[in-house]
């Protein structure tokens, strides 16, 4: 019984002769074609199935759509002479294939290379790996043997003892010798995709190492290569070919962002790295399919003639015989591919190519390798290298999953010789060093008065090498990385690239090693600061007597007048205010680096391009930062601005503002106070305080009576000399001269002191102060030359001793003052410690940099050890001069 249906046209209703279709239509049989209509388009009153003609003399068959007879596919007339692939015969992909042939036996593997648990296998391998390998061999068919290549491809070129893709691959290529290559490479045969660069051991350093590119690069606008011009030939997964494109744009990048920001990965010189994380649904609707590409750089030779050059691929995943031989440290095991995707979202469908896929492979990491040829002044590179790395990512749920996604852009050249340099001048700078450090040492020997070789000798010889060679360390690391910044930024031909991340791993330690041994030094110079003996000597003697009542006894006796403290204590306050000047001011330091390296831009000079620009578009992207060149501006701005202090304060401020070590020392001739202090055991610094008027408890007319006298010339010098005006001294003190000093020193530190000198029954506070007195007369004495057996001679330092910082003379049986008209004194204060203070606050700052990349948190911080250093030298230094002096604490402000 005839049923009625709708024609195909969907216009009429026809009668159909073999059932209806789920859409209500006329239906026929396999290899039958259905007819509505004559010849001149009239509708029939019913439809008929028409059986096509596949004997010899047509060779049809019915077409997809199964509305016309076309002719069969020619792979089943030449297999069977028919328009069926009948047994023994093979039919794989739509196509059929002789069984007599010399193709590889039917039993391939469609399993697709993963990561552990991520094998399976794929539905597309299944349908169509076997056809593709077939048509490619037998038809030598270039669009075959492409999607073949693409399908080696998607399972990351790996292969082993299994007949999969890349095997199948290899079977083609080897059996193949005798067809011509392509451009003379033997690697590239004709008909077949270029994907292997051959699988010899040492052949990868050969190919990126061996033969520099025919042209030069500059990063100067002037010269024509100053892009890195890379192109692609793209094809399709079934290996039809698309187009040559360059990759501007963004064709290898992921991540999305402007035009400009992605195209800035070729500027030549610019180090480029891109990171973002991407939802998986916006990757499955992006790239339903994979594109492949071939990538080369396009350049022109030096007779400026265009030409390509094929960049090899480093595949990360690419399994040879189950090993990942692409991760391993040595390049001589490496295996270098040429063709790769970004996406893969059709391998990893399982049983349905039309389901969703079970896993989608993405190219997560992407890295592109340019290296320069040593010892090049032109700019020559090797060829660039890709360096990719492959995730499988198991599709759960598309919406809530994401991936992370870098590409980045390197350049690296031989640091070697580089290397080299830098550990000779570690080396001849850490010798001298080590004779600096030894001669500090000799001279701490003598001036402590030991001649004895002890541990205490063998400590503090490497307290002072660890400062020398925390110097040396900081001139190294500056020279290297004000070598970087200058020629790097500097260069118009390239020859000279910065340092990888990994290659700066050294730098920064050496880094390291110069804050931690100046911190070393810092700390043992603040301890030695805090530690000195002092002592204010008062010279002023009573005026007269008074009647002074007896208490207890209701009458009166006659008594010296007493000498007011408030001179020492003023002197004492003044000691105390001076001990953290500085040459420089802190804040200023940390403010004035701040606005030139954050306001002004000095910091993009540390940014890794050829650029030397202070400031950069928002718009424009923004390279990573060095931290070679990082330490390199910021130490270059942290010495010009400190030096520029330094110089401003010696050279204007104390002049004509206000010079207050200068003003101590008149203060004390002007207080009638000396100062003795001892910054070792037997060395030390005097300062002549002595009035030259005889009184400084005077009132205001005789005081001002006093200095014009001075003024004029009426009187005679400030000197301990007399007609000289010398007033400071560096002393080396004989040992009996120290051994009586502590003596009378320990009555001042201790309780009780000893009966001899002080009273048994008398308090504490009695006993000091009548220690206190013994002092000040003891070394009242010796300054005027009343102990015969302890005196002291005076004479000039020798240049060399100047220049060694030691005496060549021991104060045997005489103590020695040294004439020292340059204030030495001022070394046991922050004042004559600037360059260490300096050098230690700059590595602070770096190290923090260095540790955070944030200039204003490294400023915060460096500011904020500034301050609790000052403080500590402060309350230590009160607490130690109090002590040592017996002023009271409270009235040191």
């Amino acid at each position: 019984m005839l049923e009625n249906g709708v024609t195909e046209d969907g216009w009429n209703c026809i009668s159909c002769p073999s059932g209806l279709t789920a859409e209500g239509k006329c239906h026929c049989p396999a290899g039958h074609i259905l007819v509505e209509r004559d010849v001149n388009g009239s509708l029939l009153s019913q439809a008929t199935c028409e059986l096509c003609d596949g004997n010899e003399n047509s060779f049809t068959t019915a077409s997809a759509l199964g509305n016309t007879c076309v002719r069969c596919e020619p792979t089943f007339i030449n297999a069977s002479r028919s328009c069926e692939c009948s047994e023994p015969n093979i039919l794989t992909g739509g196509l059929c294939f002789s069984s007599s042939g010399s193709f590889p036996p039917r039993v391939i593997s469609a399993a697709r290379q993963g990561e552990p648990g991520m094998s399976f296998i794929s539905e597309w391998f299944a349908k169509y790996l076997q056809s593709a390998a077939a048509a490619c061999w037998v038809y030598a068919n270039l669009t075959s043997c492409q999607a073949l290549g693409n399908m080696c491809v998607m399972n990351m070129n790996s292969y082993d003892s299994a007949l999969d893709a890349c095997r199948l691959f290899q079977f083609i290529f080897e059996n193949t010798a005798g067809l011509s290559t392509v451009h003379s490479i033997s690697f590239w045969r004709q008909n077949l995709p270029w994907l292997f660069y051959g699988d010899q051991s040492g052949l990868a350093p050969q190919i990126l190492n061996s033969r520099p590119l025919p042209t030069n690069f500059s990063f100067k606008r002037q010269s024509q290569n100053t892009e890195l011009k890379f192109v692609a030939a793209s094809y399709d997964i079934r290996g039809n070919f698309l187009k040559w494109q360059t990759l501007e744009g963004g064709v290898l990048q992921l991540c999305p962002d402007t035009e400009a920001r992605l195209n800035a990965a070729y500027s030549f010189g610019t180090t480029y790295q891109q990171n973002c994380e991407i939802s998986l649904s916006k990757i499955l609707t992006d790239f339903p399919t994979p594109i492949f590409y071939d990538i080369y750089l396009e350049y022109i030779d030096e007779n400026q003639q265009q030409n390509i050059w094929a960049v090899p691929v480093l595949n990360l995943n690419l399994q040879h015989y189950k090993m990942f031989v692409n991760q391993d440290s040595s390049s001589g095991k490496w295996l270098l591919t040429r063709r790769i995707f970004l996406v893969d979202a059709v391998s990893g469908q399982e049983n349905d190519l039309g389901n969703q896929p079970r896993v989608i492979r993405i190219a997560t990491q992407i890295s592109l390798s340019i290296h320069l040829v040593p010892d090049t002044k032109n700019g020559n590179i090797y060829p660039p290298l890709i360096t990719i790395a492959y995730s499988d990512i198991d599709v759960k749920d598309p919406y809530r999953q994401s991936v992370k996604i870098s590409f980045s852009v390197k350049y690296e050249m031989d640091q070697r010789e580089a290397f080299v340099q830098t550990d000779i001048a570690l080396g001849v700078l850490g010798g001298l060093a080590v004779l600096s450090s030894l001669l500090k040492t000799a001279g701490w020997k003598r001036r402590i008065g030991s001649p004895m070789i002890d541990l205490q000798t063998v400590m503090k010889f490497f307290v002072y090498y660890a400062g020398d060679l925390a110097n040396v360390f900081f001139v190294v690391t500056v020279g290297t990385g004000l070598y970087w910044l200058i020629f790097f930024k500097a260069q118009k031909s390239v020859s000279v690239l910065l340092p990888l991340a990994a290659q700066e791993e050294r730098f920064v330690t050496y880094v390291g090693c110069a804050f931690a041994l100046k911190a070393l030094q810092f700390l043992h110079k603040l301890i030695s600061q805090i530690t000195i003996d002092i002592f204010f000597i008062d010279w002023e003697r009573p005026k007269g007597k008074v009647l002074k009542a007896v208490e207890g006894e209701g009458g009166v006796r006659t008594a010296t007048v007493p000498v007011s403290i408030w001179r020492t204590y003023f002197v004492a306050n003044e000691w105390n205010e001076i001990q953290t000047v500085r040459k420089i001011n802190p804040l200023f330091q940390v403010l004035t680096i701040l606005f030139f390296l954050e306001i002004v831009g000095f910091k993009n000079l540390a940014l890794m391009d050829s650029s030397s620009s202070l400031s950069r578009s928002p718009s424009s992207y923004i390279p990573p930062y060095s931290r070679i060149l990082r330490y390199a501006v910021s130490t270059a701005l942290w010495l010009v601005i400190g030096v520029t202090q330094m110089v401003f304060f010696v050279g204007f401020y104390e002049r004509f503002v206000e010079d207050k070590i200068r003003q101590f020392v008149d203060l004390c001739s002007v207080s009638n106070i000396s100062v003795f202090l001892l910054s070792y055991k037997c060395f030390g610094y005097y300062i002549h305080g002595r009035s030259i008027h005889g009184h400084a408890d005077t009132n205001m007319e005789e005081m001002n009576i006093n200095l014009k006298r001075e003024a004029e010339n009426l009187c005679s010098q400030r000197g301990l000399v007399p007609n000289t005006d010398g007033q400071t001294f560096q002393i080396a003190v004989s040992s009996q001269m120290r051994q009586h000093y502590d003596r009378i020193h320990e009555t001042l530190t201790r309780k009780n002191g000893p009966a001899r000198l002080l009273s048994s029954s008398a308090s504490t506070f009695e006993q000091s102060i009548k220690a206190y007195h013994a002092m000040n007369k003891f070394l009242g004495s010796f300054i005027d030359h009343v102990h015969k057996e302890m005196d002291y001679i005076i004479k000039d330092k020798l240049l060399l001793e100047r220049i060694l910082g030691m005496e060549f003379m021991e104060p045997v049986e005489k103590s020695i003052f040294y004439n020292d008209a340059s204030y030495s004194f001022s070394s046991v204060l922050y004042y004559g410690s600037e360059a260490t203070l300096l050098i230690f606050e700059l590595l602070f700052f770096c190290v923090v940099d260095l540790a955070c990349q944030n200039f204003i948190v490294a400023a915060f911080l460096t500011y904020l050890q500034q301050e609790i250093f000052r403080f500590i030298r402060n309350t230590v230094g009160q607490k130690n001069l109090a002590s040592k002096t017996l002023v009271d604490q409270r009235f040191l402000i």
